[in-house]
């Protein structure tokens, strides 16, 4: 993964290709592409020629609004990948959604809302304008609406208009993603019906992109074959999701198998024998652990999951499982 970085002399230059394990804190541009000949793209980075293209007016608001958020680095997709190499290429687009993920911030940008229009009872007219914007029509916004911890959306002007939370009534909208979506709830958790409508009324310029923009949504990742049309593009991708479910189905029959295997004694025999063998418990000894936030999590909670207790042989574990069924027995 190439990053982009502001030199001294206040331009913009590439980073070589980082490993993963060595990639700073970054963050990310979501935006819609204009006509290609607009776009700053690698080679323009690497040939100089990058401040005379249009697009680059964006790429220098991520740099600026990367500064304001103490932020070195930042990512912009016109111009961080090598599009000549096919490799290269299709690395990207099955890394693309893990890149928008582990930014530490994304900034969409968006050409077509502006700051400065105002409705005739002179009120700010973008709401509307945000709303009708071209970004949630495109294929490749799902992703990276979806993705990163953080999104902010910005004006033409680079003017802020809020997050996907405090924005997120207008987004489920138009867009019909539910909220909990939106607020970061694991992608698993809906349907692969529900994620595939997700995109059915969004665009690409390549039909086979529709397909391939859903690689992050859906946890897989296959071949780009352009050319092979929308329809086999999903077959493919709906394959892959097959796959993917079934192993998940067999780690999660192997998980429960565990899980019953650990239940397969009772911790109050298991408390009585171990009394039995080392005496009675030390008034009060455990009481500390009742404050600590782990374990009022899993006292608290809903579900059935256990609670681990780990550390050195001789360290009272045995006395503190022995205490805690104690205050459970009470509650």
């Amino acid at each position: 993964m190439r990053l982009l970085e502001s030199d001294d002399a206040g331009g913009i230059r590439l980073t070589k290709d980082l490993p993963s394990d060595k990639i700073p804190p970054y963050a990310i541009l979501s935006h819609t592409w204009g006509p290609d000949e607009e776009e700053v793209s690698y080679k323009d980075l690497e040939d100089g020629r990058a401040v005379s293209k249009p697009g680059y007016n964006k790429i220098q608001f991520c740099a600026n609004q990367a500064e304001r958020d103490g932020l070195k680095f930042f990512w912009v997709d016109t111009c961080c990948i090598d599009k000549s190499s096919s490799t290269e290429l299709q690395e990207a687009i099955n890394s693309m959604f893990r890149w928008y993920r582990d930014a530490a911030k994304c900034y969409v940008y968006l050409a077509d809302v502006s700051t400065h229009k105002r409705n005739v009872d002179g009120s700010l007219a973008w709401k509307q304008t945000f709303l009708q914007c071209k970004w949630f029509t495109r294929g490749w916004t799902l992703q990276e609406l979806i993705a990163p911890t953080i999104v902010e959306f910005f004006s033409k002007e680079g003017a802020y208009l809020g997050d996907r939370l405090t924005l997120g009534n207008d987004i489920h909208n138009v867009t019909e993603i539910p909220l909990d979506a939106l607020r970061g709830n694991t992608l698993s958790n809906f349907s692969v019906e529900d994620r595939m409508s997700w995109v059915k009324k969004r665009k690409t310029t390549r039909k086979e992109d529709k397909a391939y923009s859903l690689f992050g949504i859906f946890d897989v990742q296959m071949p780009l074959l352009y050319g092979e049309g929308e329809d086999k593009a999903f077959g493919r991708l709906q394959e892959e999701i097959s796959k993917v479910s079934k192993r998940k189905e067999k780690y999660d029959k192997v998980d429960t198998r565990c899980l019953s295997d650990l239940r397969s004694t009772n911790p109050r025999h298991d408390k009585k024998r171990i009394e039995d063998a080392k005496g009675g418990l030390l008034k009060d000894s455990y009481c500390w652990v009742l404050g600590n936030v782990q374990f009022q999590q899993w006292h608290g909670g809903d579900d059935q999951r256990l609670l681990w207790i780990k550390g050195d042989p001789g360290k009272g574990k045995t006395m503190l499982l022995c205490g805690i069924i104690d205050e459970l027995e009470k509650s």
